[in-house]
């Protein structure tokens, strides 16, 4: 039985895929079970349009700075920039009156729950990865309930939280378990009974990751079907007839995921869910923490020890290194099946109708 309600649950989350796919995911799964309006208050940027703007949800943008853990002069704009961002999530928030804000972390999440604080709006929230982000440290200080991906992440938590956190695992959106191989082959043109490979760099790509197979796309092509996200501002432009690109890869995402015999990715915690509740084996290449705060280098240190996945280091693995760990999983059927059964089971299910569950019960609690 749904909800009535004449307010409003509010979303804050932007700025890259991986934290605005689960809050969809949350949407979706809401909508369900509860007649109020949501509203999502977001970032500026392009994939924010991209994903959002088809969901028939009213959504504010405001401005918001990267929270950096070391020395820059763009922390001072920044700074200004995250002030704005509160006193526009002020207005907005005291305008439509939510019963409660959902964040889905990132930077662009900090200032409607800082301005929830001031509002006295109860504040939720939820992490991906194994290690929490500046964003979601920041937000569990003003949030009710800290809802995360992984067991583990309590462990990077302080203890005054531990009464807060509740494990929920990571929400995946409605049918991408629900592909269908056929159809995503023909999406690409993969011929019958070939070997495909899906190559994800995440939302925006992954240039190191492209590099890699720009090695070893000729000699990959001559024996296997290859589709690729390469992200909006990947420069080669290349051509063989069993390679496909994309920039992004969104609606047909399913289906590319049900027809791709294996993949290579980043390890960002939606993907790897995503990738779990399909069973599928897979070739992590993290972000090293050179370029990162060495969260997907946590979640794929995770999923080696228990032989979830295979894991490259994109510092020290060569081209050949990745062409050849290529073969030796497709030489061998079995090991392949036991890499996706293994993720299966280690990061089982969809967490939507768990975080749906809790958002409604703080709702009936209300105050």
């Amino acid at each position: 039985m749904k909800e009535k309600s004449d307010r409003c649950i509010a979303v804050a989350g932007g700025g890259t895929g991986g934290h605005i796919i689960p809050a969809v995911a949350v949407i979706d799964e809401l909508r369900k079970n509860w007649n109020g309006s949501v509203v999502w208050i977001s970032s500026k940027y392009e994939i924010d349009d991209m994903l959002i703007n088809s969901l028939n949800l009213k959504r504010y943008k405001i401005f918001s700075g990267k929270l950096r853990r070391y020395f820059s002069l763009y922390n001072l704009i920044d700074m200004f920039r995250i002030i704005i961002g509160i006193i526009q999530s002020v207005f907005i928030l005291a305008k439509v009156k939510p019963l409660l804000l959902f964040s889905k972390g990132g930077f662009v999440s900090v200032p409607p729950v800082l301005a929830s604080a001031m509002l006295k709006i109860p504040v939720i929230t939820h992490e991906s990865d194994i290690n929490p982000g500046l964003a979601t440290r920041i937000n569990s200080v003003f949030a009710e309930k800290i809802l995360v991906s992984f067991k583990e992440t309590e462990g990077f938590m302080p203890k005054r939280y531990r009464d807060k956190i509740i494990v929920t695992g990571n929400p995946v959106r409605e049918g991408i378990d629900r592909g269908d191989a056929e159809k995503g082959k023909k999406i690409v043109g993969c011929p019958r009974g070939k070997k495909m490979i899906l190559i994800l760099g995440g939302s925006q790509g992954a240039a190191g990751i492209n590099n890699l197979i720009m090695e070893i796309l000729k000699e990959l092509t001559e024996r296997y079907f290859v589709v690729h996200q390469t992200g909006k501002n990947a420069t080669k432009s290349v051509e063989f007839s069993n390679y496909r690109s994309f920039s992004f890869i969104d609606s047909e995402m399913p289906h590319l995921l049900a027809a791709a015999d294996l993949i290579i990715s980043r390890a960002g915690a939606n993907a790897l869910w995503e990738f779990s509740v399909c069973s599928k084996a897979v070739i992590l290449i993290p972000l090293p923490r050179s370029g990162s705060r060495g969260d997907q280098l946590l979640n794929a240190e995770y999923l080696a020890r228990h032989d979830a996945a295979v894991v490259l280091d994109q510092e020290k693995t060569t081209g050949s290194e990745l062409l050849e760990t290529i073969e030796n999983l497709f030489n061998n059927n079995e090991r392949l099946k036991e890499l996706g059964s293994n993720l299966n089971r280690l990061l089982p299910g969809n967490a939507s109708k768990a975080i749906t569950r809790i958002l409604l019960e703080r709702l009936k609690r209300g105050g």
